[in-house]
């Protein structure tokens, strides 16, 4: 067979592939820009040989023969894996894949809170739940274990999570997850996945969902989405606020900008509580939205200064908290 390993020192990927026929045993370094080049040129379907040579590696498919620098497989970075990684669970990669996308667009970029650049995954009981917020929004998803474990906190790096995504399919077969104090593993498809954690006490989360709001309604996912991007359109370049009118029957989505100019849209709902008038950044109610499968959202108010709980009716799998704004 086959392995490949690249690592940045905080990421290790390690995969494997079968090779046709006998081979020869030799381990080296090469860059892999240049080979990953080399081989995005070839058609998908042609065959390719390796062979190590002196200081270099030689790679040829059809008519086409490629010369590579090398250097000592024994200076290459590996990453020095955790001795203490916690037992195995497991869940299907495309549940693992969606989970992400439902909570990454909620991660802090660069802030200075180096524990928010991240997302935080809670494996306890059979749950697994992934949490992710910026001090503006927070999102939730979670998802049932194959089997029980004891309760575990680590914090993905940005860079990690969006590595994770790039290389996650649809496909229902396991991806098997352990824990360290420093590390994570992930390991699918014949690839193993070994990333450095990011250090740090996540918020509690918990405090922050709110419990009890009174006001609450139900819309089309679509219908709402539609609405909000209408309405950013003639928002302010940098403040991008939406005033949310609810009332008895209606729910009216406003914006203005600098320039005077505004946009009015109404949606009729199911809805007899109270007026209310709050605003929102329409950029974090957008990427919820955008992020969510299902053809309904519950919205759920206290009044014009708390935050609002977006979730999705009869499914306590996803819940998206976001900061009212003055507009």
């Amino acid at each position: 067979s086959l392995q490949l390993t690249t690592s940045d020192l905080e990421i290790q990927i390690r995969t494997n592939a079968e090779l046709d026929g006998d081979t020869g045993n030799f381990t080296t370094t090469v860059g892999a820009r240049k080979l990953i080049d080399i081989l995005r040129s070839m058609p998908s379907d042609q065959t390719v040989s390796l062979e190590s040579s002196a200081a270099k590696v030689i790679l040829k498919g059809g008519k086409s023969k490629f010369t590579l620098q090398t250097m000592p497989a024994e200076d290459f970075p590996l990453v020095q894996e955790s001795a203490s990684f916690g037992p195995v669970f497991s869940v299907p990669q495309k549940t693992l894949k969606d989970l992400l996308s439902q909570v990454s667009f909620a991660m802090a970029v660069h802030d200075i809170r180096y524990y928010l650049n991240g997302i935080l995954f809670v494996a306890e009981g059979k749950q697994l739940s992934l949490v992710a917020t910026d001090g503006h929004r927070l999102a939730f998803a979670s998802a049932m274990l194959d089997v029980e474990v004891p309760k575990q906190e680590v914090i993905l790096p940005r860079k990690t999570v969006i590595e994770m995504q790039r290389l996650l399919s649809d496909a229902d077969g396991a991806i098997d997850m352990q824990f360290a104090n420093n590390q994570a593993k992930f390991s699918f498809e014949g690839m193993e996945f070994v990333t450095k954690l990011v250090e740090g006490k996540f918020p509690d989360y918990n405090r922050v969902i709110p419990k009890n709001h009174k006001n609450i309604f139900t819309l089309g996912r679509q219908a709402l989405l539609s609405s909000l991007q209408r309405t950013a359109i003639l928002t302010s370049d940098k403040f991008k606020g939406v005033r949310l009118n609810i009332d008895p029957g209606t729910l009216r989505v406003a914006s203005n900008n600098a320039e005077q100019e505004e946009a009015v849209d109404e949606l009729d709902i199911d809805y007899d509580g109270d007026s209310i008038e709050i605003g929102f950044n329409v950029t974090y109610l957008i990427d919820a939205l955008s992020n969510m499968s299902q053809e309904m959202v519950r919205i759920e108010l206290s009044d014009s200064n708390s935050s609002a709980l977006m979730t999705i009716p009869e499914n306590a799998t996803f819940k998206y908290v976001v900061m009212p704004m003055r507009i």
